[in-house]
């Protein structure tokens, strides 16, 4: 072949700075038979690396469950997409941009928003909906983490400014409510904090484009904003390796996204796709115009070839190399019927964007590059894409320290009040309301959000057109994770899963973003298989299948890992819109009732999963929250996990939103029982006339220590609250799906919020002064 890219030899060394091993190397020549050039060292740098060729998690994500009766679209595609009835489906993802948010926190998060919304309308969605899973260093002193300095707090802070901005900033210019996610904080993402974003999606399931190419001489258009060197190398360099001191010179490997033409861009691909020219279309996202043509001609077993003369750049003097791996944002490419590419030329212009035809669909299988005529890369797609190495990574469990009872939490004397306790706990960044950061979100443009954040357990969107609602929520927790993966997968699956029942939807699939450290360390690898154990137990069991998300590894800094994060979306489907469950408590009188999906009372036993014994419950709840928040103890193991129970308590949780039965659910989970409840009086205040507010007085019997009653963090358990004429039909309901239903309470109009454990309290305050400290103590500290 010609080439235009000789000046520079490519050799092994020159392979390497660019993430290329020797061996991988060697097969990049026997690809080829002969040595590539620089540019086409260059993509297959690209697409070899570990972001986009998922080369150290192939052979685990094997192991997930990814078909269901409701999946349109698995793994393998742009986004997932499930059945939703009426002749509709939800495409949704979730995706991370991790270290791009660490270089350049503002545009980082903002392009991993940018992102995850053209995965979407690829398909032919329109997206209706964002949420995001964040992950950041302390921003207060951490009793747990003495060693955390104030510099380093001063720099989590900021790195949380610039990353919240970034995300209000596209979703809000774009038009798409951010209407739910999770933040959480702990030391290990000081270095390395993580945003994952997920978008969700709508589209007519006849109406649904895939990225496969076809037709021969068909045309290959490029549409969107212009190319510059933006984002060059970002999916090798800043998504395939850890960060090191230099980590902070990589700022132009960070793309800049621009959130007024993205939306001009989902309009004029939208109003495309209706002309019936086009054929397939692939986002320009990681790898950029590499990844787009490569994996368009390789899925449709064609060949692709492009001139990259034709394709807009809004910087001089850029080379083949250059154009081929920028990241720039806001970018398609389509394929066209043949003789119909000015229909969908006028379309674009019409929306004032770039649509140039840069190629064609060819026969032989080949990616076929020329500059000006003269070919500069010539590589088979179909290995480029789906033949790249594939490793079995050495896995080993890590050394673990043997502990006893002096590494675990000590609880309190018995009939101690908690009070301030229970205060200094709603005051933590993890508990505290996080008001202070999706205030600067729009929650309600396009009028589809029922609950917005901090309403409900689930993000809520009807569905327009029909009485269908899509009930949405993330969970993970790498504090459990780092003492059990395999565990703490399992139980960010049944908490989402929890969380989306108890909004009275039924969860139906899964996404996932799987956020581990560098995949070279058998430790690691180690925690990965775990990890994806955990999650394929869970999603078999709760029938969620996974339909698609993303693997983000090499999550650490000069050699420290990050706690292993894998995040999960779940996805559901309320039939009846009106049938929504929030978290507030709503009417003087009401009952308040304990779920348990155990199906057993709430004793020490129940409360353990084994013979109860305070060694045992001290081990479980030195994994909680608030063990880390009072005790400054990280230590132990996570609840175990009935997952049975988890079914049964979620089926029992539908069919009561169903029947109407029921005020208000909310799941327990961080911070027990305790907040679970406060947390209801809370949203309750916030929905009511000022000095018009709800208490509730909880009373419960157990055999185990106070602390471990009241916020202790087992699954499958959630409150709810019931006017008296409807407790017996609920009771009834829940006998029929095996849940154990006791009455701990009553709803208030004293505003007084109270627990008392056999017989004697343990905490009371007025809602207010509770709800004052969760409400501003976070945004105060931030303040000083």
């Amino acid at each position: 072949m010609a080439t235009a890219s000789a000046e520079i030899k490519v050799t092994a060394e020159i392979a390497a700075e660019r993430g290329l091993s020797g061996p991988e190397y060697v097969r990049v020549q026997q690809i080829l038979g002969r040595d590539p050039n620089i540019t086409e060292l260059g993509i297959f740098s690209v697409m070899w690396s570990e972001h986009c060729s998922y080369k150290s998690s192939k052979v685990h994500l094997k192991r997930l469950p990814v078909r269901g009766k409701l999946v349109v679209q698995g793994p393998g595609e742009n986004a997932g997409v499930v059945d939703i009835g009426d002749g509709l489906v939800a495409a949704f993802k979730i995706e991370s941009h991790n270290h791009p948010s660490f270089v350049e926190p503002f545009q980082g998060a903002t392009t991993g928003v940018g992102g995850i919304l053209r995965d979407i309308f690829t398909m032919g969605a329109r997206p209706i909906a964002v949420l995001d899973s964040l992950r950041f260093g302390p921003i207060t002193p951490d009793k747990s983490a003495p060693e955390v300095s104030l510099e380093s707090i001063a720099k989590n802070r900021r790195i949380l400014d610039g990353v919240i901005r970034g995300i209000a900033n596209y979703g809000n210019s774009f038009g798409v409510p951010t209407i739910g996610g999770e933040v959480c904080f702990e030391p290990c993402y000081s270095q390395n904090p993580l945003v994952n974003a997920l978008a969700l999606g709508i589209a007519k399931k006849e109406d649904l484009f895939f990225a496969k190419a076809r037709g021969t001489g068909n045309p290959v258009i490029y549409v969107g904003a212009k190319t510059g060197r933006d984002g060059i190398h970002g999916a090798s360099l800043l998504a395939s390796a850890e960060f090191t001191e230099e980590s902070q010179q990589k700022r132009p490997n960070v793309q800049v996204g621009d959130p007024f033409v993205e939306k001009l861009l989902l309009e004029a691909c939208l109003e495309a796709m209706t002309t019936g020219a086009v054929v397939a279309i692939q986002d320009m996202g990681a790898a950029g115009l590499t990844c787009s043509t490569t994996e368009m001609a390789s899925r449709g077993g064609t060949g692709i070839e492009i001139d990259l003369a034709r394709v807009p750049q809004r910087e001089s003097g850029m080379t083949p190399y250059e154009i081929m791996l920028s990241e720039s944002q806001e970018r398609m490419l389509l394929v066209t019927e043949k003789g119909r590419e000015p229909e969908v030329l006028q379309v674009f212009k019409k929306w004032g964007l770039d649509a140039v035809v840069v190629g064609e669909v060819a026969d032989g299988g080949l990616l076929r590059v020329k500059d000006h005529g003269i070919v500069v890369a010539e590589i088979p797609a179909h290995p480029l894409a789906e033949e790249g190495p594939v490793y079995q990574r050495p896995i080993a469990k890590p050394g673990q320290k043997e502990e006893s009872a002096a590494d675990w939490f000590v609880f309190a004397s018995e009939k101690k009040n908690l009070t301030d306790n229970f205060k200094w706990l709603l005051a933590s960044p993890a508990i505290s309301s996080k008001r202070w950061i999706t205030e600067q979100y729009d929650t309600m443009v396009r009028t589809n959000t029922l609950a917005i954040p901090g309403a409900g357990d689930a993000a809520v969107v009807r569905i327009k057109g029909t009485k269908r609602a899509l009930a949405l929520a993330t969970d993970g927790n790498g504090r459990w994770c780092q003492l059990n993966p395999r565990l703490g997968a399992m139980h960010a699956v049944a908490e989402a899963a929890r969380n989306v029942a108890c909004s009275g939807a039924k969860p139906i699939a899964a996404t996932n973003c799987l956020n581990f450290g560098s995949p070279e360390k058998p430790e690691v690898m180690w925690q990965f298989s775990e990890g994806i154990d955990g999650l394929a137990a869970a999603c078999n069991e709760l029938e969620t299948p996974i339909t698609g998300g993303n693997v983000s590894f090499y999550n650490e800094t000069l050699g420290s890992s990050i706690y292993p994060t894998p995040v999960i979306g779940i996805l559901g489907v309320m039939e009846d819109a009106t049938n929504v469950l929030k978290i507030a408590f709503r009417d003087d009188g009401d009952v308040v009732v304990l779920l348990d999906g155990m199906g057993v009372a709430s004793d020490s036993s129940a409360a353990s999963g084994s013979n109860g014994t305070d060694s045992h419950l001290a081990r479980e709840f030195s994994s909680s929250e608030y063990s880390k928040t009072i005790g400054g103890i990280v230590a132990g193991q996570p609840p175990a996990i009935d997952l049975s129970a988890e079914k049964r308590l979620q089926q029992c949780l539908i069919a009561l939103a169903s029947s109407r039965s029921i005020q208000s659910a909310h799941d327990i989970s961080d911070g027990g029982l305790a907040v679970t409840a406060a947390e209801s009086c809370f949203a309750s205040a916030q929905a009511r006339k000022p000095g018009d507010t709800l208490g509730a007085c909880i009373s419960i019997e157990v055999r185990e220590p106070a602390e471990s009653a009241v916020f202790g963090e087992r699954g499958a358990r959630a409150v709810i609250s019931v006017s008296p004429a409807s407790l017996d039909a609920v009771l009834q309901t829940a006998r029929k799906y095996g849940v154990n239903a006791a009455q701990i309470g009553k709803v208030n109009a004293d505003g007084i919020f109270s627990i008392e454990l056999n017989g004697s309290a343990i905490i009371e305050e007025s809602v207010e002064t509770l709800r004052d400290i969760w409400a501003h103590s976070l945004e105060r500290a931030l303040k000083q």
